[in-house]
Parts: C-alpha cells; structure tokens; sequence
C-alpha cells in the first residue's frame, strides 16, 4: 500500500508537515477494540498503521475507554494502545 504523504491540509486549507515520528501505511481492516478484562468490546476499521501507532475509525468513538487492547484481523495478537486523539468518527492510538 502506498506511504500517507508527508504534507497534510488542516481545516484551515493551509499545509502543515507530518508530525508522526514514524510514516504511516494505509489500511484497511477489520479490528476488536477490547476493555474491561474482556468484558467489552466495540469493532472498528484500521485507517493507518505504523510500528507506533495507528487511526482507527468508528461509526460513534464517545464510547472508547482511553487504555484498551486492539485486536486487528489477520494479525498473531492483541497490542495494548492508548488514545492520543479523537474526532466524533476517528480516533488516533499509540501502541504501549
């Protein structure tokens, strides 16, 4: 899949650089957001990935705890992630 470009447009229209420590690579699969020792869950598409981080996104985030473990379809298991930020449909985590 290709890089996400280095140079984004903010809600402004002007350009800022990319602010990530790592490029991200487009995504698109399915993932469990897992919390509550397991007792709930919520579904959710991964937008982007990287070795740190990825963008999730959601028909409605107001429900996503802060600290919870994401299960992505196809990978060997779950990773602990944390939120960095969040708009009403996506969500940006940090992997711990």
């Amino acid at each position: 899949m290709d890089a996400i470009r280095e140079k984004s447009i903010g809600l402004d229209g002007k350009v800022f650089t990319e602010r990530r420590a790592e490029r991200r690579r487009r995504a698109l699969k399915g993932a469990t957001l897992r919390f509550n020792r397991g007792y709930g869950a919520m579904e959710c598409v991964v937008r982007n990935v990287s070795a740190k981080g990825a963008m999730l996104s959601f028909g409605d985030t107001t429900g996503a705890p802060v600290v919870f473990e994401l299960y992505v379809a196809g990978s060997t298991g779950p990773r602990r992630a944390k939120v960095r930020w969040r708009s009403h449909v996506l969500m940006g985590i940090e992997f711990e």
